[in-house]
């Protein structure tokens, strides 16, 4: 799969916690800075740092793809409807937690979110 990380850097014992929830291997992993500007509109800015994930139109919609989405919500949300535009579908998201009184701070991926299932789910709701 391509691991597409608009998040904090991902350690190996991260990816080894992925690939043993996906049963995937990480074949790919780009990584991408977000520094918006918080004066400037943030539909264009994550437009562009989609673009900066340098994919095909093509390759959205047909490889395999779980993001790590960016920690500010409104960015990670726009970045998803940006996202779902070019895919067809939701991607699946990495959600990573904290380890309880570990020094200094570290992480552990707590789940991955099929998004596309959670909003298929939704729909029912309706």
């Amino acid at each position: 799969m391509l691991l597409i990380n608009f998040g904090h850097p991902l350690t190996d014992a991260l990816r080894r916690q992925i690939v043993a929830l996906t049963a995937q291997e990480i074949e790919q992993e780009i990584a991408l800075k977000v520094q918006f500007d918080p004066q400037a509109g943030f539909a264009g800015q994550v437009r562009a740092l989609a673009d900066g994930v340098g994919l095909t139109s093509a390759d959205w919609q047909t490889r395999r793809l779980l993001v790590n989405p960016p920690t500010l919500h409104v960015i990670a949300a726009t970045l998803l409807a940006e996202l779902h535009g070019r895919m067809g579908y939701f991607p699946p998201v990495l959600r990573l937690r904290p380890i309880p009184a570990a020094l200094p701070p570290e992480f552990e991926v707590a789940e991955i979110i099929n998004l596309q299932a959670v909003r298929d789910s939704a729909r029912e709701q309706r």
